[in-house]
């Protein structure tokens, strides 16, 4: 591609984008009816590009990505040391002495003083702790990747139903303009037939069928605009767009479809870039990090820990002194749980279990993923054959008409058989159109199995 065709075609993009943002920021501030109506031009690619920024599921799974980081950043920061600052007061009463069992008491102030208070900071530092912090980080990162497989999956899921529903909406555009051009030959019939009746050369039959298909065709016109409506309300909101908003699209069903050699790369690597096959990967990952904590239960763990303090009043002598002090040290704790040789052996071997469960489904979920991707291409290749055997129908088709049309015309033929040519040729034209937009959705489709979407 030409670089000044490019860039020309990326600033393009960049103005549409821009403007659509624009008008959704107005319709928010503004009211519907002032929006009513309003058409907004877009190519399935710039469709496709706005979903994936735009939309609420794709936004609230980006969000999840930016908690799962934070989890991150509270999993490494665990392994800071734990510093606590303390203080306390006490004022004790006046204390009572029994003797004799309680039948005679004396009382006295609480000596040395009747005050008691404690200030001071002690810190925590774990220096092993068999490997439960490196797992917890791993944990946490696997978690952190799979809400960052799940945002892109989201993200691909949506532009997979953007470019569906974008498809929908191309179909269901050029059958409006078949069944307006369906409608002409519907009236130009009727007219036709009513001059042969008045010439006394078809029966009344004739003209009340040629009505009734008229009347068909109109309803059928209807019809097709209300589906226009509601697939148009279904792309705003994937657009997250107000649905006063009315989508014209540029492409249409004729638009160039991607080469089946390009599709190569991409059906090979689905075993491997699949979305499903890289989240299942990830969970195993996620599991082994888990089994790796489980089993540091099963190891001693050393912190290093001190405290500095002042106190009052010092209780280090006795009797003791009415005066503060201050002290505090610096020490080692060694700890092992005895209780972990026998509470620690069913779970590690339920994660052990659990990782093999994910292996075992891995594999199954990329023998479905390659069965999928090679029969999405299958159908892709038919899809490009179907298209063309249906444009030699529509020429097929057209003559036919033609010359049906005029051989009744000329009375050489029947009503029913001019009616059939007519049908014949706009199923023919609908076949097309149908054949060329679902061999773009399955392009689409083989992108998103592909993790490539």
């Amino acid at each position: 591609m030409d670089i000044n065709n490019y860039i020309g075609c990326k600033c393009r993009l960049f103005v549409r984008v821009l403007l659509l943002t624009v008008l959704l920021f107005r319709a928010t501030k503004g009211s519907a009816q002032a929006y009513n109506g309003n058409t907004f031009k877009l190519t399935l690619e710039e469709a496709v590009r706005f979903a994936k920024g735009q939309n609420k599921l794709v936004q609230a799974a980006t969000i999840e990505e930016s908690a799962a980081g934070e989890d991150l950043k509270d999993a490494y920061n665990a392994a800071l040391p734990t510093i606590t600052a303390n203080g306390s007061y006490q004022r004790f009463s006046r204390l009572t002495l029994f003797t004799d069992g309680l039948s005679h008491s004396a009382t006295g102030p609480r000596k040395p003083t009747p005050n008691g208070a404690a200030l001071g900071v002690d810190a925590l530092f774990n220096i092993y702790s068999g490997g439960k912090q490196r797992a917890l980080q791993s944990e946490q990162q696997s978690r952190l990747h799979l809400a960052r497989l799940n945002a892109k999956d989201q993200s691909g899921s949506i532009a997979l139903q953007t470019a569906q529903q974008y498809l929908e909406l191309v179909r269901l555009t050029d059958l409006q303009q078949l069944i307006a051009d369906q409608l002409n030959r519907a009236q130009t019939r009727v007219n036709n037939i009513n001059a042969l009746y008045n010439n006394q050369k078809v029966t009344k039959s004739d003209v009340l069928r040629a009505e009734v298909v008229l009347s068909n065709v109109e309803l059928s016109l209807q019809e097709n605009e209300n589906n226009l409506t509601i697939t148009n309300q279904k792309l705003d909101d994937l657009l997250n767009i107000p649905d006063t908003v009315r989508i014209s699209p540029v492409d249409s069903a004729g638009m160039a479809k991607p080469a089946i050699s390009s599709l190569q790369s991409f059906i090979e690597a689905a075993g491997v870039t699949s979305y499903a096959i890289q989240k299942t990967t990830e969970s195993i990952e996620l599991q082994r990090a888990r089994l790796k904590g489980i089993k540091s239960g099963n190891l001693p763990t050393i912190s290093f820990y001190t405290a500095y303090g002042l106190n009052y009043p010092n209780y280090l002598f006795f009797p003791p002194v009415d005066q503060a002090y201050a002290i505090g040290f610096v020490g080692l704790k060694a700890q092992y749980s005895i209780s972990s040789l026998y509470h620690n052996k069913r779970k590690v071997e339920a994660a052990r279990l659990r990782i093999k469960e994910g292996e075992v489904q891995q594999q199954a979920v990329a023998d479905n993923v390659r069965t999928e991707a090679h029969s999405l291409y299958i159908k892709y290749v038919e899809a490009l054959t179907r298209i063309q055997v249906n444009e030699r129908s529509v020429e097929q088709a057209q003559v036919n008409y033609k010359i049906v049309n005029t051989k009744y015309l000329n009375q050489l033929s029947l009503l029913t058989d001019l009616l059939d040519a007519d049908n014949l040729y706009q199923e023919s034209r609908f076949n097309l159109i149908r054949a060329q937009t679902n061999a773009l959705s399955i392009y689409y489709n083989i992108l998103y199995v592909s993790g490539n979407l």
